[in-house]
């Protein structure tokens, strides 16, 4: 078992972004791989609370992300997910510079990794320079309502534009499926983030009535 991040391992990392119900039903039909990521995504926190981090802890005994998106206060909310087991936090790009200065370094001292999410960020790069404290992954993030955008696609060119500059782990999230996932390795993606969504739902992702045991061992398959 392995609660700590490689720097040159792939990642498949599933976001929970509904209820515990859905966490219940669907977590104990993925099977364990040190390669796999549960997420409790940041609609699954806000309904659920640290209670929903919990839970996922406690049903999976692999590597967890805790999805808050910080954007202020980041020492009691990393303090909050350290708590309840999480290895990595989120940190809004759009946050303060001092504040994300100060969610990577309470990450440090709590030895979990520090994930900045680049949602809405033209230049993440540029977001990165000033920092005096550096991130240990960034998000290239294209969001669930940019999907409904043609022309919104994954900026996959900021991946060469943070790596030039940091050695960073990289995570893409943005309209991802079982079968889409092989495009986010081959543009240089560290972590391939895939939400579970319902049938109903417009957004591309893994939809809530599948067959999880077979289905994730056959993405593992392109990591």
């Amino acid at each position: 078992m392995s609660r700590t991040f490689a720097d040159n391992q792939r990642y498949i990392q599933i976001a929970f972004n509904h209820t515990t119900t859905d966490v219940l039903n669907i977590l104990p039909q993925i099977p364990y791989d040190p390669r796999l990521i549960i997420e409790a995504g940041t609609p699954y926190i806000k309904r659920e609370g640290i209670g929903g981090i919990r839970l996922i802890r406690r049903l999976w005994r692999g590597l967890v992300v805790a999805d808050l998106k910080v954007t202020d206060g980041a020492s009691e909310e990393v303090r909050l997910a350290y708590s309840a087991g999480a290895n990595a936090v989120t940190a809004a790009g759009t946050a303060p510079e001092e504040t994300l200065d100060f969610f990577n370094q309470v990450c440090e001292q709590y030895g979990i990794l520090s994930m900045i999410d680049m949602l809405g960020q033209e230049n993440p790069l540029k977001k990165l320079l000033p920092l005096k404290y550096k991130p240990k992954a960034v998000v290239i993030h294209k969001g669930r309502d940019e999907e409904a955008n043609p022309r919104s696609i994954i900026r996959f060119k900021d991946i060469n534009k943070v790596r030039s500059k940091y050695g960073v782990l990289i995570s893409v999230a943005g309209g991802l499926n079982q079968d889409s996932v092989r495009k986010a390795y081959f543009n240089g993606a560290d972590i391939a983030v895939v939400n579970i969504v319902k049938s109903s739902d417009a957004n591309e992702g893994l939809v809530d009535i599948m067959n999880f045991r077979s289905v994730i061992p056959s993405m593992l398959k392109e990591v």
